[in-house]
């Protein structure tokens, strides 16, 4: 007689919907000419001096475990990048490399959520948030973001989303999947809010280097911010190293001990090789002025440039986005929801997109697009999804 899982799993898990996300690029893998603007993956390849770097380590025997925390040297040059790059001082013993930012998230939540508190997300955002949320006995609080205001969030609609059960609010800017930003002076305005409320604050800054006419500033760097922040970063994006699993948070003493507490029982530390690779584009970074972050930004907003016009000119109003490789076009002059949209370019034109729905239930009437591919395969994209909109039409 066979096993009977149905009143063993957990039914929070099971209430959980998978990705959004990996639903359509798994079906992208069946279709030979298919082209994916689905998947948030850098498509350069992680520049040669860092795997060198790597493969170095392997050489040498650096096969052990590294300190939970993750290497000290690691950290004491991530303590250098945060500060050359967003002004920001953090002693090594505020600092946990982890297994990518997912798992910075994922400890935040862990270290100061109990059952029952509110964590504020602006919606639509990255689809991790709401579940992770989920998974601590927390409650989601999706806040709205519109077009016309940029997809930033205001102090105003945080000041309405709050009751006595808020706890804490996730700040993901740069944005998945809008590429909004927040400048300073609306970082200052939400924080005013905040501190009011004396709530934490988890801040996804893993999009940081790219942003585009504007220099990322992280609400850690706000007055009065800094005490209750924690803030997220990694090296997926900037550093074209997502396979690599490496990202790490800077946090205060307090919440630090307790992340760094779970870290040790659920992880031990994250991959020797991929910290000498880390530590190597760091330090690099600091020889060359972060060469490799300033071609790949350039690059991603050279395509950045003609996605965003190629949208707006057959009729798919686009909000220019300001950060990460994302754009997220308006679909509703096609009639269709988000999910008949996406689900109908990939079957009659072999194109990926996702849905906007994946991201919240403020996506619907949106798509999400990255940017992060090819300018060759950006542009047949566009002349199949121009022509997608050509046959909806007829």
């Amino acid at each position: 007689m066979s096993f009977n899982w149905e009143n063993k799993l957990s039914k929070r898990v099971e209430a959980i919907p998978p990705s959004g996300i990996r639903k359509f690029f798994d079906i992208v893998q069946t279709m030979p000419d298919a082209i994916s603007l689905g998947v948030g993956e850098p498509d350069f390849v992680t520049p040669w001096h860092i795997r060198e770097s790597a493969i170095e380590s392997i050489r040498s025997g650096e096969t052990a475990y590294t300190s939970n925390a993750g290497a000290p040297k690691l950290r004491e040059a991530i303590s250098k990048y945060m500060k050359k790059r967003f002004d920001l001082e953090y002693a090594l013993n505020q600092i946990i490399v982890t297994v990518g930012a997912s798992e910075a998230i994922d400890l935040a939540l862990r270290a100061i959520i109990e059952p029952g508190d509110e964590v504020i997300i602006p919606d639509p955002s990255y689809v991790s948030y709401m579940p992770n949320v989920t998974l601590v006995n927390g409650v989601s609080v999706p806040v709205p973001t519109k077009a016309e205001n940029d997809f930033r969030i205001t102090a105003e609609e945080i000041e309405k989303a709050i009751t006595p059960k808020t706890k804490a609010i996730i700040m993901p800017y740069p944005n998945n999947p809008t590429g909004a930003i927040m400048g300073k002076s609306h970082l200052e305005e939400v924080a005013k809010v905040i501190i009011k409320h004396d709530l934490v604050v988890i801040s996804d800054e893993i999009y940081a280097e790219l942003t585009y006419g504007q220099k990322h500033v992280s609400i850690a760097s706000v007055d009065g911010m800094k005490e209750r922040t924690i803030v997220i970063n990694g090296f997926s994006k900037a550093f074209a190293m997502t396979g690599w699993r490496l990202g790490f948070v800077c946090a205060p003493d307090e919440v630090a001990k307790e992340m760094l507490k779970i870290h040790q029982y659920v992880i031990m530390c994250a991959s020797t090789m991929s910290q000498a690779a880390a530590l190597e584009a760091l330090n690099k970074g600091f020889e060359d002025n972060y060469a490799d972050i300033e071609h790949m930004h350039d690059d991603y907003n050279m395509r950045r440039r003609v996605i965003y016009r190629s949208l707006n000119d057959m009729g798919l109003a686009s909000f220019e986005p300001k950060g990460a490789f994302y754009i997220f076009p308006c679909i509703k002059s096609t009639g269709l929801t988000s999910e008949e949209f996406a689900q109908r370019l990939l079957k009659e034109q072999h194109v990926a997109v996702v849905p906007g729905t994946a991201f919240g239930p403020s996506g619907e009437g949106f798509v999400r697009c990255s940017y992060a591919s090819s300018l060759k395969n950006i542009n047949e994209a566009m002349a199949r999804i121009k022509k997608f909109l050509e046959n909806l039409n007829a």
